[in-house]
């Protein structure tokens, strides 16, 4: 007999959805009934994963979000919620990084990782958060009370990496900040827990694999190999499924066994 996770009538917001691992959640949900609500600055990129996920009978929704600006976060999510409905599962995935030494990085550096990978992070799902606390009070209507918030955080928020200090430091604060809201919110059936992917190769970073340098890292790796988006399917499925109400707060890495 086999096991199926069904997200039928649920609807899911994926931020940074325009490439990498974004686009991969997004097609997930979808083929496992979840109505998705597409979510980047790049609106262009979204209307073609929205083509390609209905002509597989997905339902998909593509909304403008830059996560830097909170006016801009508001305005996302309440066009989500007006055009396809109340939002059920958020995965929070926007995510930049730079590469250099500690004592290179300029403020400027620092406030284009923070900003984007930690006061993004917080504010998106703070304003999810609170339409679906809203929903737990009775304060809003809904179909669905609780929720499922995904924080995509890193391996590297778990083990700090070198010439990438700056990131490993906002995933961290990521990985805290999910613990924070597990706390806060569980009691309303909010579920809040964090993926930390290890490294995966995805169009972003697929010239890197084939590169002397990128080569050498593979060889350090465990099973000296990368991941590929489709990994980290069953993961995500579970934590935004009802069957996953008893995982709260957790912190899982995904990472074919480097942080061991």
């Amino acid at each position: 007999m086999a096991y199926e996770i069904d997200l039928s009538g649920r609807v899911a917001l994926v931020t940074g959805a325009s490439s990498g691992l974004g686009a991969q959640f997004a097609k997930t949900l979808a083929k496992a009934g979840a109505a998705v609500v597409l979510a980047s600055r790049r609106v262009d990129k979204l209307k073609d994963l929205c083509a390609e996920i209905e002509a597989e009978g997905g339902d998909a929704h593509a909304v403008q979000l830059d996560v830097t600006n909170t006016a801009s976060i508001k305005a996302a999510v309440a066009h989500a919620e007006t055009e396809v409905g109340s939002i059920d599962i958020l995965i929070n995935n926007s995510g930049v990084s730079t590469t250099q030494r500690i004592q290179d990085v300029k403020e400027e550096d620092y406030d284009f990782v923070f900003n984007t990978n930690t006061k993004g992070a917080f504010f998106v799902a703070q304003e999810v958060g609170k339409r679906m606390l809203a929903r737990a009070k009775g304060a809003a209507p809904g179909s669905y009370t609780g929720g499922r918030i995904v924080n995509i955080a890193s391996m590297a928020g778990l083990k700090v990496l070198p010439q990438i200090g700056v990131y490993c430091m906002s995933k961290a604060a990521v990985v805290h900040m999910t613990k924070a809201m597990a706390i806060e919110w569980g009691k309303y059936g909010i579920n809040v827990n964090a993926i930390c992917p290890g490294y995966i190769d995805t169009e972003i970073n697929h010239h890197h694999w084939q590169t002397e340098q990128g080569q050498k890292l593979v060889n350090m790796l465990p099973r000296k190999r990368v991941g590929k988006p489709e990994d980290l399917d069953a993961l995500l499925v579970m934590l935004c499924s009802d069957q996953s109400h008893f995982v709260n707060g957790a912190v899982i890495a995904a990472d074919d066994g480097f942080g061991v």
